[in-house]
């Protein structure tokens, strides 16, 4: 999060409002499942997804919204499961943190987040990427 004076007042200014809100992760998020769908260095963690990746597109957009700052949807949700437990059953190793990382900093640059912004939020994907791992 970064502060914004100004003459008025203080203003903190969120991931989430730094990438642009709803509509720019709605892109980043898309631009990072068609990387994963069609670039062969995802192959690992693609093949732990079904064939049909428009639930997780949209479970990926309601987690990092929240995440990022913006409105909780993921946790809004009934049902919502722990992020972590959701990922659990999956064998997820560097290679597999390696991949996810390569997809979401492709799609944010695709998308043209500016390259402060990612160079921002490049550490918080990488401790989260890694904090999946299980082998």
């Amino acid at each position: 999060m970064t502060r914004e004076v100004t003459a008025e007042a203080e203003i903190e200014i969120s991931p989430y409002e730094m990438i642009g809100g709803a509509e720019a992760l709605r892109r980043i998020v898309n631009r990072f499942y068609d990387v994963m769908d069609t670039d062969p260095g995802a192959a690992t963690i693609r093949a732990m997804h079904a064939a049909d990746l428009g639930p997780m597109r949209e479970r990926l957009f309601e987690f990092l919204s929240g995440w990022l700052g913006g409105p909780p949807l993921y946790f809004q949700q009934p049902g919502h499961r722990c992020i972590g437990s959701a990922h659990r059953p999956y064998a997820i190793g560097e290679k597999e943190r390696d991949e996810w990382l390569m997809c979401i900093r492709r799609a944010m640059a695709d998308c043209g987040v500016a390259q402060d912004v990612r160079e921002l939020l490049d550490r918080p994907f990488s401790i989260i990427a890694d904090a999946f791992r299980n082998r």
